[in-house]
């Protein structure tokens, strides 16, 4: 008499898959060297590969729709009209992660930013900046080891990641930096000039 499978077979079947799944990603995060090794959905649900702004000084903010900071949209869209032509990119990544500040669909959320700040900047799909579904872009942004002066957690909404024409991170200002401060401003012109 032939016997299938014991259950506990399928069992250590799933926990190696699982097993190679987590090791995979957690390799693909390490691998990573800058932010343009990495494609995220547009708000709209299209792949975008980070790629295509090699040779830009990109701005990445963690937005949400119902936050005291923001009104910091206002800000980002007027730095974004300001520095585009010399090169900034500004690219938003609205994320639920912090009291359920973005409740929206992404819809929702594109109709909110348009209508109230007028926002012309890329803005993508919602996504985890932090916790253990943490989209493996911000892993790459928050990681100490990989990048020691800007890495540690995401503390809070509008956190801003400043990265120069050769994809790597130079800078990071805390949700209550404005987003036009002088300290951002000279940090991006600095970056533009490089």
């Amino acid at each position: 008499m032939e016997s299938g499978p014991s259950p506990n077979a399928s069992k250590i079947e799933m926990t190696g898959k699982l097993l190679f799944s987590a090791a995979f990603a957690a390799f693909s995060t390490f691998a990573a060297s800058n932010i343009y090794d990495f494609t995220l959905n547009s708000i709209t649900g299209q792949p975008v590969p980070l790629a295509q702004y090699k040779g830009k000084v990109v701005m990445l903010v963690n937005v949400a729709s119902k936050c005291g900071y923001t009104p910091q949209y206002k800000g980002l869209e007027a730095l974004y009209k300001k520095y585009e032509a010399k090169g900034l990119v500004i690219l938003g990544f609205p994320a639920n992660n912090f009291m359920s500040q973005e409740p929206g669909t992404n819809a929702e959320i594109q109709t909110f930013c348009s209508r109230t700040y007028n926002v012309t900047f890329p803005m993508f799909s919602k996504i985890s900046v932090k916790g253990d579904d943490q989209a493996p872009l911000y892993q790459f942004l928050t990681d100490k080891k990989a990048n020691p002066a800007t890495g540690g957690e995401i503390g809070w909404n509008f956190t801003k990641f400043l990265v120069d024409r050769n994809g790597k991170i130079v800078a990071r200002f805390d949700s209550k930096v404005e987003p036009e401060s002088e300290e951002v401003t000279k940090a991006i012109e600095a970056a533009l000039q490089q």
